[in-house]
């Protein structure tokens, strides 16, 4: 009995031991820029909500479409007759010789109907437009999701790059804290052996405490930055999440910047949801001006009728009606409501067309300054590069003229607070080229 339940109790202990490391082999999501788009896209919530607008499409070309089908319906109805019906005779008639109109009672107390009713449109304008409208709605919806999935794109991307810029931004005032520590260390040092003066070590001692609180909040920045991706892809706040991927320049060639461009217009989800706009208020003109067309339905129906007050419901004699026919509705004046509704659908057909051509320019503009910003970023990466490499070579020097005694200790502060900054510059531009390349890319329609 001790053995099983000693063999029970190490059963648990792996079963602890493996869940757990399950769960920690789950605590850090590492994410690569596909992944998280990848994740956006399936739980973003704005782009779940466009989904649903998508759905709602398909449930109108649905309802629109039964306006063609035969509409079917059924009736019944039960009634009590408080004081009967009465058929009225005529004085002086076969049925009443006598001077005054007499009534006779008709029925019974209670009545019973039951019938069911076909129709069927026979010739109707607005059935056949709104199933148009209805298709043309739902290439409006699907150009509203794919518009919206480029803009959480969009949002990723820079979101992603604001992540790896405030980890090269931590790295590098990491750095330079870590050699202003190291300089403090050496001041000491020499202070000890009266090698160095005491303005020298207060120095050096002001400038680790002067680099400590802005690491300290470069760092906060780091985490708010995560927070803000996280929120982007709709996964837990508290769910550490590590970014792979290098925070590079890779130029764009030429070739490609002027293709993209050159068929903006076509590409862009946001024209072209406009133009699915346009498309259906020009079928809403045809739908306003069926009001000055005849509608035709065919129509059939079939009744059952009795009144009896035996409540004996099977010895119950029930009348049978059967009737079809044609119905023609046509509003020959409704008070100009009609002409007033076509020109406010002309109206707004032509508003969308100016909002349209409006879309187009702003979208030619905002291509323009995608690339210039994009072609500054290039020249300023370039230019920080070179003196990154400047920077520490300044602060190797320093570091060796300052410890030989030649140096002095504000030549080394000022070179080492001269790379931090070429460090943060060089990280700044290539994060700016990084977002303009993805306004560019989100511009032209282009997701990847």
């Amino acid at each position: 009995m001790i053995l099983c339940n000693g063999r029970r109790i190490v059963a648990a202990l792996a079963a602890v031991i493996f869940f757990s490391g399950r769960a920690s082999a789950q605590d850090t999501l590492h994410l690569s820029l596909d992944k998280a788009i990848s994740i956006a896209l399936a739980q973003n919530r704005d782009v779940l909500i466009s989904g649903q607008d998508r759905l709602r499409a398909d449930a109108q070309i649905a309802e629109a479409r039964s306006g063609a089908f035969p509409q079917l319906s059924f009736s019944g109805q039960y009634m009590r007759n408080i004081q009967l019906p009465v058929l009225f005779l005529p004085a002086n008639s076969a049925f009443n010789p006598t001077p005054n109109v007499q009534t006779f009672p008709i029925g019974s107390n209670n009545s019973y109907q039951w019938g069911g009713q076909l129709t069927q449109a026979l010739y109707s304008r607005q059935v056949g437009v709104a199933l148009e409208i209805a298709n043309t709605y739902r290439d409006f919806s699907e150009a509203g999701l794919a518009a919206t999935k480029s803009g959480v794109i969009l949002q990723v991307k820079k979101a992603f790059y604001g992540v790896l810029l405030m980890k090269k931004l931590v790295e590098a005032n990491r750095q330079g804290l870590e050699v202003v520590k190291a300089n403090l260390t050496n001041v000491q040092s020499l202070y000890k052996h009266g090698n160095a003066a005491e303005f020298d070590l207060l120095r050096a001692e002001v400038q680790v405490a002067n680099t400590e609180p802005v690491l300290i909040s470069v760092e906060n920045s780091l985490a708010l930055a995560k927070n803000g991706l996280k929120s982007l892809l709709a996964i837990p706040l508290d769910r550490e999440i590590d970014l792979e991927g290098d925070f590079t320049f890779t130029e764009v060639p030429q070739s490609v910047l002027d293709a993209g461009s050159v068929n903006a217009i076509e590409t862009n989800p946001g024209l072209q949801q406009l133009a699915f706009q346009e498309s259906m208020l020009e079928k809403n003109i045809n739908i306003e001006q069926s009001g000055y067309f005849p509608s035709v339905y065919a129509f059939g129906a079939y009744q059952w009728q009795t009144q009896d007050n035996t409540f004996q419901f099977s010895n119950y004699y029930w009348a049978k009606i059967l009737n079809v026919g044609v119905t023609l509705s046509w509003n020959l004046f409704d008070g100009l409501r009609t002409p007033a509704r076509v020109e406010e659908a002309r109206i707004d057909l032509r508003k969308t067309k100016l909002t349209r051509l409006k879309a187009e320019e702003g979208l030619t503009i905002q291509i323009q300054s995608a690339r210039l910003k994009m072609n500054e970023a290039e020249q300023r990466v370039q230019g920080q590069e070179k003196n990154i490499e400047q920077a520490k070579r300044a602060v190797a020097i320093s570091e060796t003229r300052f410890k030989s005694g030649v140096g002095t200790q504000l030549e080394l502060l000022d070179a080492q607070v001269a790379m931090t900054l070429a460090q943060t510059n060089y990280a700044q531009a290539i994060y700016d080229y990084l977002v303009a390349k993805a306004d560019w890319e989100y511009a032209i329609g282009r997701e990847k």
